[in-house]
């Protein structure tokens, strides 16, 4: 009778055990799936991808999402870690920008930058291009694409000022500059600048570039290098391109500003620039 319930304990000993490795098994081929799908959605470098630090994201998707037209395929591109600066190709679709120019044109005036001791606007040499402000939300279309950057940006709406059109001729540039205010009066109203998104509405010919000439970059790294005007070289730049949108950061993460973040617009050479801003605040701006 010993011998007989010693036979069933071991019988029942033998199953745990199968058990146990079973689901070790089971578990271990679980991670395995995990991992491979892991794998496949990290971004992958390319193979092609410029040496020297200039790197890319290169998961890319066709995003569906509320606007006017089809802007096709979209994928972001980090251009500079110091400051911190983005590509998002293809944020807007070619009918946005035509939309956004055809808004802006009757009602473009001389460019105007902010005086740092009063806070208040007036002309300069250092800005030569025509602008114009939308109201925010003041159509679909615009509160879109409003939408869209505070997506892209993980800033609310509520924190962005208007959209700024800009146009830029031949010969008219913004020389380097702060996006930050370094006056009191400016950040009563929604505090301090954080970040601003640029979106070229055209293609320029020569020049136009968006040049960081302070940024902590190899500047020939980029792979447009060979494009570029010597403006343009100076620095580094971001050629135009009907639909791209530059994001860049005027502080660090650490919340102080970054000086690194001086850009200017390099003289237009040959065609013309249209571009849109948006600047963003550190608590809700109210117009």
């Amino acid at each position: 009778m010993a011998k007989g319930r010693y036979s069933r304990l071991h019988g029942k000993k033998g199953s745990t055990v199968t058990f146990v490795l079973f689901m070790l098994f089971m578990l271990s081929v679980v991670l395995l799936i995990i991992l491979a799908l892991g794998i496949v959605l990290l971004p992958i470098s390319t193979e092609d991808s410029p040496p020297n630090g200039h790197s890319y994201i290169t998961r890319r998707t066709v995003e569906r999402s509320d606007g006017l037209g089809e802007r096709g395929e979209q994928w972001t591109e980090i251009l500079s870690w110091q400051p911190r600066a983005f590509i998002y190709h293809n944020f807007l679709s070619k009918e946005e920008c035509e939309y956004l120019i055809s808004l802006a044109t009757p009602h473009m005036k001389k460019s105007t930058v902010v005086d740092n001791m009063t806070g208040r606007s007036k002309d300069s040499r250092v800005r030569t291009s025509s602008g114009m402000f939308l109201r925010r939300g003041q159509d679909k279309i615009i509160s879109d694409i409003e939408k869209r950057i505070a997506d892209f940006s993980f800033i609310p709406a509520e924190h962005g000022e208007g959209l700024q059109v800009l146009h830029y001729e031949i010969g008219q540039k913004y020389e380097p500059h702060f996006d930050y205010f370094l006056d009191e009066f400016n950040t009563k109203n929604g505090g301090q600048r954080i970040a601003t998104l640029l979106m070229y509405l055209s293609d320029v010919e020569e020049g136009g570039e968006t040049v960081f000439p302070a940024a902590n970059h190899n500047f020939s790294s980029v792979p447009w290098w060979d494009e570029l005007s010597e403006c343009g070289k100076g620095g580094l730049s971001v050629k135009p391109k009907m639909g791209d949108a530059l994001l860049f950061w005027s502080i660090r993460p650490d919340a102080t500003l970054d000086p690194l973040s001086l850009h200017g617009s390099c003289p237009v050479i040959r065609g013309n620039k249209w571009s849109c801003t948006k600047w963003m605040r550190v608590e809700e701006f109210h117009d």
